[in-house]
């Protein structure tokens, strides 16, 4: 590989490279996962504000998705192709210049095909932060680092519904795309300056085929998910998409381990054990974990009463744990390895999840604060950690795709898993009664004009103009919600206590754990095939 300049800890300017890359990679990523979360709270606003139904409305965060499913395959390859740091910043300026186009967009497509530009440099750019850290930093400190970059990973998506309930309840909706252009524009400045380009000896050639049936079935798959909760598992749109996308994928997985020369995706990697099973592993994390940040917004603001800007505060504890936990489990990790602090980390989860499927429509925000706390420190010890420990048996010329597998293929699962758990919700619940308890709550007077917060599945804070038969319509409304949330958080409660199983395989104490460095030499043999 041709580097310009060595990765060393020689200091410039009193700050080693590896620190610069860092804070370079942070600062440019921090913005695009930011978005994850922050334009979901202003989804009825903008359906409002573009006199959209919900089905066009829907394109504003399905195109996002496809894009994003789409770009990050092919990201390996550019960065192969033109040169890491180029792609980096070029997916950075790309994301940047997208939010500035949504947040001036004068009407509703306009906007979809800005997200679309999002989209595509956000896929870009995120596979490639986590390779620069793994070729700039020496492996006795990659947990470390990836550790302090995930509370960025963690951060962003907690801060996003406090900062978008903030904007939106102000009337500023615009500015939650606008925020991510000087965090863009700094994030390029940084990367500019502080990083090195890293490019193989010879370019790759661009695997057409490959390109051509990942983009069908990345984006079918994603954008059947993305609809599957609302339309139904059984309609026609939704098992076409489903079975394009995934004819796609069969026929592309074919593509690359039988006909192209240079794989945009080296799916012989999964040959090698470790890494098959720290992406497995991940796939299950990505499945368990996901319930707190989806259903969890839901119960606050459905059936709590929670503003996007309360539900956001209420969340931010789980965030803020996890902020500690991942750093303190990255230099763990590069002392003892994967397997302790998954075990831990996955039992701590699946206990917690048995908690919440337990949710009435009346508990305690303090105990629920203290559910997410406990959350977060799962959080913070598995997800970076299966992530780190997939990319360690890795060469390091090669993360770059290593990255972008493993980030396509969690987002397929991460589609899958929101739309079986939203399908779960709502299957629980009958439209009729669904439908009245949602006039109800849009014809309550705001809890800054009476001064009382109306939560449904609370007796004493319904005003006592309702009438008996709304309130027993409420009261059956609640019961099937929470039976609604209980399955939902009972199948995410299985796939963590699989978790806990598959994560006593990986590496580390209590057998013996040389370092990265002996986990790397003895898989090469594998990934040279």
């Amino acid at each position: 590989m041709v580097e310009r300049g060595v990765t060393s800890e020689r200091r410039q300017g009193g700050l080693a490279h590896k620190w610069r890359v860092l804070i370079s990679v942070v600062f440019g990523l921090f913005m695009v996962i930011l978005d994850t979360t922050v334009v979901n709270v202003a989804f009825r606003t903008l359906q409002e504000e573009f006199h959209a139904g919900v089905d066009q409305s829907q394109w504003i965060i399905s195109m996002y998705v496809m894009a994003l499913g789409i770009a990050t395959p092919v990201s390996g390859y550019l960065a192969d192709r033109f040169g890491m740091k180029r792609i980096f910043l070029t997916g950075l300026a790309l994301f940047t210049t997208g939010s500035f186009l949504c947040g001036v967009a004068p009407q509703l497509w306009t906007l979809v095909a800005a997200r679309v530009l999002q989209g595509v440099g956000g896929g870009i750019a995120l596979p490639l932060g986590s390779a620069f850290l793994f070729s700039t930093f020496p492996r006795s400190e990659q947990g470390k680092a990836l550790g302090i970059f995930g509370i960025a990973l963690v951060a962003a998506p907690a801060l996003g519904p406090i900062v978008g309930g903030w904007l939106v309840d102000a009337g500023h909706w615009r500015w939650i795309f606008f925020v991510n252009v000087p965090i863009g524009a700094l994030g390029v400045f940084l990367g500019s300056r502080w990083l090195r380009e890293h490019r193989p000896e010879r370019a790759p050639s661009l695997d057409r085929l490959g390109l051509f049936f990942s983009t069908i079935g990345f984006a079918s798959v994603l954008y059947a998910a993305s609809i599957a909760a609302q339309s139904g598992w059984t309609a026609p749109r939704v098992d076409a998409f489903f079975a394009l996308g995934f004819v796609g994928l069969i026929v592309f997985a074919f593509i690359e381990l039988r006909i192209a020369k240079h794989p945009l995706l080296d799916l012989r990697l999964f040959e090698q054990s470790t890494f098959t099973r720290a992406a497995i592993v991940g796939w299950v994390s990505v499945v368990a974990l996901f319930g707190a940040e989806f259903l969890l917004p839901l119960y606050l603001q459905v059936l709590r009463g929670r503003s996007a800007l309360e539900t956001g505060v209420i969340l931010l504890p789980m965030a803020l744990a996890s902020g500690i936990a991942t750093p303190l489990a990255g230099r763990l990790y590069d002392r003892i390895g994967a397997r302790a602090l998954a075990v831990v980390g996955f039992s701590l989860l699946a206990v917690n999840t048995w908690q919440l499927s337990l949710l009435e429509g009346n508990t305690s925000i303090a105990f629920l604060v203290f559910l997410l706390v406990i959350r977060g420190l799962a959080l913070g010890m598995t997800v970076q950690t299966t992530f780190v420990t997939a990319l360690s048996v890795v060469p390091i010329p090669q993360t770059a795709r290593a990255s972008a597998l493993i980030n396509s293929t969690r987002q397929v699962v991460q589609a899958i898993a929101v739309a079986v758990l939203a399908t779960i919700l709502t299957a629980s619940l009958s439209p009729e009664i669904a439908a009245q308890a949602n006039r109800f709550q849009q014809a309550a007077p705001a809890p800054e004009t009476t001064g009382q917060r109306v939560e449904v599945c609370s007796p004493q804070t319904l005003p006592a103009f309702v009438p008996a038969p709304a309130k027993a319509t409420i009261e059956t409304f609640c019961g099937e919600y929470i039976s609604g949330l209980e399955q939902a958080y009972r199948l995410t409660f299985y796939f963590s206590l699989l978790a806990v199983v598959l994560g006593a395989t990986l590496p580390g104490w209590p057998a013996t754990w040389a370092g990265r460095e002996a986990t790397r030499r003895a898989a090469e043999p594998a990934a040279g095939h």
